[in-house]
């Protein structure tokens, strides 16, 4: 699948990557302090996506680096980032070092992760999309029992916009476009959803 190329890449011989091949990094601009120049763009923009149902209880969750390596660190900060998030009209948090953007849905919450100095359009792109993405494969406004019963479907979403923490769609027409292709291509079965749903059955049963 190709990447977009839309989202800023580092440009090789310039800053951080000069610097590595042995060439001066580019100087500040004139009356502009050392220190302050914005830091080297990166691919890797997303650092987790979940979703989290009214009790602040994962129903899914994908994380892209080792920042909370044991699945107790996740679920701790899951948590964390639900009491904090769960009784405001923001649509946005800074929390442990962190840039988190979020949205509530009927009974879900859905946030997308990302480091302290990200580009918050980026990241609520991708919760726009992800969002948007799974309303229209619902035929409503999703919701959890929705989401259960297609977990398997809302994962491929999920891949369909962030791969390894990179940002690899925005519209959530292509996206759909994308699921239904790879379902009818056999990547998305009744069996598959089926076993799906006994899994997140069991998890259900554990966080309860």
């Amino acid at each position: 699948m190709q990447r977009p190329e839309a989202w800023p890449r580092p440009h090789p011989g310039e800053g951080a990557s000069a610097a590595q091949a042995g060439g001066p990094a580019p100087r500040a601009g004139a009356g502009e302090p050392a220190g302050l120049r914005l830091q080297e763009p990166s691919l890797y923009t997303v650092k987790a996506v979940f979703i989290l149902d009214n009790d602040g209880h994962r129903l899914l969750a994908k994380y892209y680096d080792d920042t909370f390596p044991s699945m107790k660190e996740q679920m701790v900060f899951e948590k964390n980032v639900f009491n904090k998030t769960s009784r405001t009209d923001s649509e946005i948090a800074f929390f442990g070092g962190m840039t988190i953007v979020y949205k509530s849905s009927i009974d879900l919450f859905l946030y997308v992760v990302g480091s302290s100095h990200e580009n918050e359009l980026m990241l609520m792109a991708v919760l726009t999309c992800l969002y948007e993405s799974l309303n229209t494969m619902s035929r409503k406004n999703v919701e959890k029992r929705w989401l259960l019963e297609n977990m398997d479907g809302a994962f491929l979403v999920l891949d369909e916009i962030v791969d390894g923490g990179v940002i690899l769609e925005s519209d959530p027409q292509q996206v759909v476009q994308k699921v239904n292709f790879r379902a009818d291509d056999g990547g998305l079965t009744e069996q598959s959803v089926a076993q799906t749903f006994r899994v997140s059955k069991v998890m259900w049963s554990w966080y309860h």
